[in-house]
C-alpha cells in the first residue's frame, strides 16, 4: 500500500513559513497526511493565525566573532533570537534548532529578547584586553524587527556605542531605524556608523510573501532617504537574489536606492543551509508552484548540483553561467549608477576614537521588559 500524499501547506497570513518543520536534532518527526476525508466544497481550509511569543533571555555573552573571508566584519551583536519578519529564505533559521524549536514557524513566532544585552556589551568593552573593531549589529536576526518597538534593546546598544564612540554597522529591513536618527547622526559625524538596508524587491505583493512582517519596500526607501538627509551614510544590499523570483529587479532596486541616497551597494545570492532548503521549497510550492521546479533547478546549478554549498568564496555568489551573468549585471549597474566600487559592502569606520567605559561595579539584575 502506498504512502498517503502529504497535505499541501496553506499560506498563513503574516508568516513566511507554513509548517513547524522539525529541527535536525529532534528525535521524533510528525507529518500531516491526507487521510481520505474530503472537506465539503463550500468549506475553505484556513490556516490558524499564530501569535508571537517573546521570552526574556539572560545572555552569557553578547559579541560573536568570526573569521569568514566572505563578510566585511569580524564581530557582531544580536539582541534577539528568532525574527518576526518571517523571511522565507532566512539563513539564520537553523539556529532555532539549537533551542529544540522549529526553524520554521517557531523561528518567527517564538522569539527571545536578550534583556541584558547593553549591560553585557558595556562589560565586554570595558575589558583591558578588548581591541576595538567595527561591530555588525543585527546580522543573524534583524535588530529592528517589530518587537524592538517595545523592548528597545537595539537602541540601548546604540547608546553604549555612542557613549564609548565605538564604530558599528547595521543592516535592516525595517523603517523603525528612523526612530534612532538622534543617536545615529552624531555617530555619523565622527565616522562611527553606517546603515545598510536590505531591499529584496520593489513589488509590495512579492515582498509581502517573501518577508511578510518587514517594512514595505517604499517604507525602507523612505527611511533610507531620511537617514541620508540626516548625514548618516546608507547603502543597499539586494539580498537575497532569487533566480526567476526577484532577479529581474536587480538594476531597478539599485537605482531606487541610489535615488534615496545610498552610496554603497552589494548583493547576495540565495543561501539555503540545512533546514532552510525544505522550508524554501515549501514556500515555492505554496506561492509559485508554476516555477518551483525551474527555480530549484537553477539553484542546484549554482551550487554544484546541491541546494547549498557553504564553501568560502562562492557561498555568497554561486558558480556557473548564471552566477557570472548576475555578477556582471551588478558591476555594470553599480558603475552606471555611480556607486563606490571600493565601498560595496561595509565602509571603513574610525576605530581610533574609542573610549573604554569604566568596568561595571556589579552585574545588577535586569528589570522586566514584559
Amino acid at each position: 500500500m502506498g504512502r498517503p500524499d502529504s497535505i499541501p501547506h496553506p499560506a498563513i497570513k503574516g508568516r513566511g513559513s507554513t509548517t513547524h518543520i522539525a529541527g535536525r536534532f529532534e528525535s521524533t518527526v510528525s507529518e500531516a497526511v491526507d487521510d481520505g476525508w474530503e472537506a465539503e466544497e463550500s468549506e475553505e481550509f484556513l490556516a490558524p493565525r499564530l501569535r508571537t511569543e517573546v521570552r526574556a533571555e539572560t545572555a552569557r555573552s553578547i559579541i560573536s566573532r568570526n573569521n569568514s573571508p566572505d563578510v566585511g566584519f569580524s564581530q557582531s551583536v544580536n539582541p534577539y533570537r528568532g525574527c518576526e519578519h518571517g523571511c522565507s529564505y532566512c539563513f539564520a533559521r537553523p539556529s532555532h534548532a539549537y533551542l529544540n524549536l522549529s526553524p520554521g514557524l517557531d523561528f518567527e513566532t517564538k522569539l527571545f529578547a536578550k534583556t541584558n544585552a547593553a549591560q553585557l556589551l558595556r562589560k565586554e568593552l570595558s575589558k583591558p584586553s578588548y581591541v576595538p573593531q567595527p561591530i555588525a549589529l543585527g546580522i543573524n536576526t534583524d535588530s529592528y524587527q517589530p518587537i524592538e518597538r517595545k523592548f528597545k534593546l537595539t537602541r540601548q546598544l546604540i547608546e553604549v556605542m555612542l557613549e564609548t564612540r565605538h564604530p558599528f554597522s547595521l543592516i535592516t529591513k525595517n523603517a523603525l531605524v528612523e526612530r534612532d536618527i538622534d543617536l545615529l547622526a552624531p555617530l555619523a559625524e565622527q565616522n562611527l556608523v553606517s546603515v545598510h538596508f536590505s531591499v529584496t524587491s520593489l513589488d509590495p505583493h512579492l515582498s509581502s510573501k517573501l518577508e511578510p512582517r518587514a517594512a514595505a519596500p517604499h517604507a525602507r526607501l523612505r527611511a533610507m532617504r531620511r537617514l541620508h538627509e540626516a548625514g548618516i551614510p546608507v547603502g543597499v544590499m539586494v539580498a537575497p537574489v532569487i533566480p526567476w523570483i526577484n532577479d529581474a529587479e536587480l538594476e531597478a532596486v539599485l537605482e531606487a536606492a541610489r535615488d534615496a541616497g545610498a552610496s554603497s551597494a552589494g548583493y547576495v545570492l540565495l543561501r539555503l543551509p540545512l533546514e532552510v532548503a525544505p522550508l524554501f521549497r515549501d514556500w515555492l510550492e505554496t506561492h509559485y508552484p508554476d516555477r518551483a521546479t525551474h527555480v530549484m533547478s537553477t539553484i542546484n546549478q549554482l551550487r554544484g548540483g546541491k541546494d547549498y554549498d557553504s564553501q568560502f568564496g562562492t557561498r555568497m555568489r554561486g558558480q556557473g553561467v548564471y552566477a557570472d551573468l548576475l555578477s556582471n549585471r551588478f558591476k555594470l549597474a553599480r558603475r552606471r549608477l555611480g556607486f563606490d566600487a571600493q565601498n560595496s559592502h561595509w565602509p571603513k569606520l574610525d576605530c581610533t576614537k574609542f573610549e573604554r567605559p569604566a568596568p561595571p561595579k556589579a552585574d545588577s539584575p535586569q528589570g522586566s521588559l514584559f
